[in-house]
């Protein structure tokens, strides 16, 4: 492979202390890729739900719609770019971003439900459901991402 067709992490994973493990990158990259990107988006989703609904005391319905935008914005740049290698334009691109965000609004939904079901009606704990709630939708994401977003 070319080095100018390498991204950041096809570079790092060259780097002589690395090397050992490019192989398995190579092999996996997308679904590792997708992991820390996937956590990275996790992070700022429950970071930025913890700001809404604790420090700004909004709804709890409403602070995961708000963390919900930010990560979606994220997660849609960083799985296209890195994870996925997405070349889509026009016209394809704007499917492609409708399928995404169409996607994301089904495991939004989701948890919007759990965080009503759990916190809203049962008075647990918000950041605690909020955190086991991105463990379903991190790989409920990653399925209609591969499926049904990003297909080659």
């Amino acid at each position: 492979m070319k080095s100018d067709n390498l991204d950041i992490f096809d570079k790092i994973m060259g780097l002589p202390v690395l090397r050992v493990f490019r192989k398995p990158y190579n092999q996996h990259k997308s679904v590792l890729l997708y992991l820390f990107f996937g956590g990275l988006t996790t992070v700022i989703s429950i970071g930025t739900f913890i700001i809404f609904d604790s420090y700004l005391k909004m709804d709890v319905l409403v602070a995961n719609l708000l963390s919900w935008v930010c990560a979606v914005s994220f997660a849609y740049v960083t799985n296209r770019v890195w994870v996925f290698s997405s070349r889509a334009t026009g016209k394809a691109m704007g499917q492609e971003i409708l399928s995404f965000v169409g996607g994301r609004l089904a495991t939004l939904g989701f948890e919007e439900l759990v965080l009503w079901i759990f916190v809203s009606l049962l008075d647990f704990n918000s950041t605690l459901i909020k955190i086991l709630a991105q463990v379903v939708v991190l790989i409920l994401n990653y399925v209609i991402s591969k499926l049904f977003v990003f297909k080659k």
